[in-house]
């Protein structure tokens, strides 16, 4: 007679086919349960950077697409403000400019050896004077200007609600390349004539310089800006009298291509606003490949002669394998036979002054900072660029709501 435990316990052929299911079960367990990586894929993703998490000009997206042939540097981010991206793209930030969006802190280190990505995201950022986040600043209104429009060829345009041409039907244009949002609170401030233009493209300094490689896409552009106006004002004839281009970050990949071309002779301003970055020749010696950025010398001699204007500013951040924008603003000071000076000034949006240089029209600033807030900063450079320089220079016929 079976006692009952005995009659509890499963027949031979029940106990083998339970050690074979799970046998199976241990062999063919969920991905997730071998892999830790896969296992949090699930989770929230880590916060982004202030940069990002903040505004769209250093930061809104991560630096994407393989590395340049020439050593272009990669942009990693820029300011998010919520705006949509000139071209319908996402937010480049999440100018930019930055502007510019973010990079993450578990890129692989192959992503952060790419040029344009920093190496401040793991310290946390300094409190800044008046405790205003540069990567996101207030917005000021429009001034004497519409909403964004979207009749450019790349792009969109604000122009004065009224007026802004002369009677000839000449107007003034910055285009602006990378956090046009960021750019633009910092741009009505002071302008009230001139049409601004703003373009982001989102990735990295080479996606700015494939866009406009071919000298057609300039010129297009240039003829739907003169279309808008022409619509806008109602006038059969316009014409772009005087033309500015400006870059935060990643956008200067822009500017190289159009001074390269036929175009870019019409160009009588530049604006860079951390925004000149070159790849080394040598690394080791720190010798920079001066063939990118001969289009950038050939315009600061026009300006130090004053045949044009030229502002261009730095931080202090060191990237990882190519030239800093404090590099490359050496350099170009250099080939002007320059030397820049030491200065001790407190700037707009916690930016501190540490050099400058001026000859003729052409004005360099350099800066403190190191970190993404740094970066964002030199975009509140752009209302002191229109009051103190375009504004006297270009003498833009008002405008009005």
């Amino acid at each position: 007679m079976k006692t009952p435990l005995q009659a509890r316990r499963p027949p031979r052929r029940w106990a083998l086919l339970s050690l074979l299911a799970a046998t199976w079960w241990l062999a063919a367990r969920p991905a997730a349960a071998q892999d830790p990586a896969a296992a949090n894929a699930g989770a929230p993703p880590e916060p982004p950077p202030a940069a990002q998490a903040a505004p769209p000009a250093a930061q809104a997206a991560p630096p994407a697409g393989a590395p340049q042939d020439d050593g272009a540097p990669q942009d990693d981010g820029a300011p998010q403000d919520g705006a949509p991206a000139a071209d319908g793209a996402a937010p480049s930030g999440g100018g930019g400019a930055p502007p510019e969006p973010g990079p993450r802190a578990d890129r692989s280190p192959a992503r952060r050896d790419r040029p344009g990505a920093t190496s401040s995201r793991a310290t946390p950022s300094k409190k800044r004077r008046g405790d205003v986040n540069p990567c996101m600043t207030p917005d000021p209104g429009w001034g004497v200007y519409d909403r964004w429009s979207r009749a450019p060829s790349i792009g969109q345009m604000i122009m004065p609600h009224k007026g802004g041409v002369t009677k000839r039907g000449g107007f003034d244009v910055i285009i602006h390349f990378h956090g046009h949002e960021a750019l633009r609170k910092e741009f009505v401030k002071t302008a009230d004539g001139a049409v601004l233009v703003g373009i982001d493209l989102g990735i990295g300094s080479g996606a700015y310089s494939s866009a406009f490689s071919a000298p057609y896409v300039f010129e297009n552009l240039l003829d739907s800006i003169e279309r808008a106006v022409a619509k806008k004002t109602g006038k059969k004839k316009v014409y772009i009298r005087k033309l500015g281009l400006s870059a935060w970050s990643a956008g200067y990949g822009a500017i190289e291509q159009i001074l390269r071309q036929p175009a870019g002779k019409r160009v009588d301003a530049l604006v860079l606003l951390d925004s000149l970055h070159a790849g080394y020749a040598d690394e080791h010696q720190r010798k920079l490949k001066v063939a990118q950025i001969e289009p950038f010398i050939s315009f600061a001699r026009r300006a130090a002669a004053g045949e044009a204007f030229m502002f261009m500013s730095h931080s202090s951040i060191l990237p990882p394998g190519y030239a800093s924008t404090a590099e490359t603003a050496t350099f170009i000071v250099q080939q002007l036979r320059g030397k820049p000076r030491g200065s001790s000034r407190r700037d707009v949006l916690g930016l501190d002054m540490i050099r400058r240089f001026d000859r003729g029209d052409f004005h360099l600033r350099g800066y403190t900072g190191d970190d993404k807030p740094d970066h964002c900063a030199h975009l509140g450079l752009m209302a002191d660029v229109m009051r103190v320089h375009l504004k006297p220079r270009w003498k833009t016929p008002k405008g009005r709501r």
